[in-house]
C-alpha cells in the first residue's frame, strides 16, 4: 500500500508539473510559489515528489538560484506543452465549438507599438471577440524578452534588430525612415536631404541604449560622417513635441507620424532601412486560440506562409 503523501502527490501531477515549469521559467522556487499563490515549502515538496518518483535530480541548487540538470531539461520539454495545454483547456474548448467566448490575451509591447499600431488591431479584435480580455504590458525590448521566456505573456508585438536563438520574430508591417523638422526649419523647404545636410544640425533621439541610436550611428559611420545629439528623450510623442518647439530635428520611423503634427517630414529611404514590426514569440510556445486568432487578424495568410523552420517553432500551436 502506498504512503498517503505519495498517493496524494501522484494525484496532483498537474500541480507538480506546473510548479516545476514555473520554477524553471522564473529560476526560483519562491517566485514559482508566488505565481501559483502557494507557499514556497508546498512547491518544494511538489518538485521533490517528482524527483523521488522519477529517481532523478531536476535542479542544481545554488543558494536561492536554481538551474535545470540535463534530466530536468528533458522533463521540461515534455511537461511544458502538457501544462500549457491543460491551462488553456477552457479557451481551447470554446474555440473548438466555433467561438472565443472568454479568455485573456497578454501582449508585451513598447510604447510606440502600444500608441500607434495596437489600438486599431485591438479595436477590431474586440469587436469580433468581445469576451476576450486584453492585458497590455508596456515594456522595453529586454523586459519583453524576459516576459516571453517566463511565459508571462502570450506574445509580443514590436520591432527587432537582433533576435536571440530562443525567440522567433516574424515581421508583418514595414515603415519608412523619416526626417522630421519644425515647419520653419531650413531643411523644411527640401523634398530630399543628404546626410551631410542633416549632420549640420542637432538631433533629438531616444536614449542611446535603444536601437534607434545604434542605427543612426551605424549609418553615419558608413558614410564617414559625424552627428551631434542636442537632446535625448524617451518616447516619440515627446520627441515630436520638442521638434515642433524648435529644439532640433529628428530621425523617426513613419509609424509614429499621424499627419496631425505641425512638422515637416522628409523620407530617408536612400540612407536608412525600413523598420519592421511584427510578432515575437518564444520558440516552441503553445499558442492559445486567442493568440493565434489575433496573429491571423494581423496577417490573414500568416500561418500559411510559415516556412518549415517557423512551423517547427510553433509545433505546439493549437489548431
Amino acid at each position: 500500500m502506498e504512503e498517503p503523501s505519495r498517493h496524494y502527490y501522484k494525484h496532483n501531477r498537474l500541480q507538480q508539473l506546473r510548479g516545476f515549469c514555473y520554477a524553471t521559467q522564473t529560476g526560483s522556487i519562491s517566485k514559482a510559489a508566488e505565481r501559483m499563490a502557494l507557499s514556497q515549502p508546498s512547491v518544494s515538496l511538489q518538485i521533490q515528489a517528482l524527483e523521488r518518483e522519477l529517481d532523478v535530480v531536476l535542479f542544481e541548487r545554488r543558494g536561492p538560484k536554481i538551474k535545470l540538470t540535463p534530466e530536468g531539461h528533458v522533463l521540461y520539454e515534455l511537461a511544458l506543452p502538457l501544462v500549457e495545454g491543460l491551462e488553456a483547456l477552457p479557451e481551447n474548448f470554446s474555440a473548438r465549438r466555433g467561438s472565443l467566448e472568454s479568455g485573456q490575451l497578454n501582449i508585451a509591447a513598447g510604447e510606440s507599438t502600444l500608441l500607434y499600431l495596437l489600438p486599431n488591431l485591438i479595436r477590431q479584435f474586440s469587436a469580433r471577440h468581445p469576451g476576450i480580455h486584453f492585458n497590455l504590458h508596456n515594456v522595453t525590448g529586454r523586459d519583453g524578452m524576459e516576459m516571453l521566456r517566463a511565459d508571462d505573456v502570450d506574445l509580443a508585438v514590436g520591432s527587432m534588430l537582433d533576435v536571440p536563438d530562443d525567440i522567433t520574430y516574424w515581421p508583418i508591417y514595414a515603415y519608412d525612415p523619416m526626417l522630421i523638422t519644425p515647419l520653419d526649419h531650413p531643411l523644411a523647404a527640401k523634398e530630399k536631404v543628404t546626410l551631410e545636410e542633416i549632420s549640420e544640425y542637432g538631433l533629438l533621439l531616444p536614449p542611446r541604449h535603444l536601437s534607434t541610436w545604434r542605427v543612426v550611428r551605424m549609418v553615419f559611420q558608413q558614410h564617414n560622417l559625424e552627428f551631434k545629439v542636442t537632446l535625448e528623450a524617451g518616447g516619440w510623442e515627446v520627441i515630436k513635441k520638442y521638434v515642433e518647439l524648435g529644439f532640433g530635428i529628428s530621425i523617426v520611423t513613419s509609424i509614429c507620424l499621424t499627419g496631425d503634427e505641425r512638422l515637416h517630414a522628409i523620407p530617408l529611404n536612400d540612407y536608412f532601412p525600413q523598420r519592421t514590426y511584427g510578432v515575437v514569440v518564444r520558440k516552441g510556445k503553445f499558442l492559445t486560440p486567442a493568440a493565434k486568432r489575433f496573429i491571423e487578424m494581423m496577417d490573414p495568410d500568416f500561418f500559411e506562409r510559415l516556412g518549415e523552420e517557423d512551423s517547427h517553432a510553433l509545433a505546439n500551436t493549437v489548431e
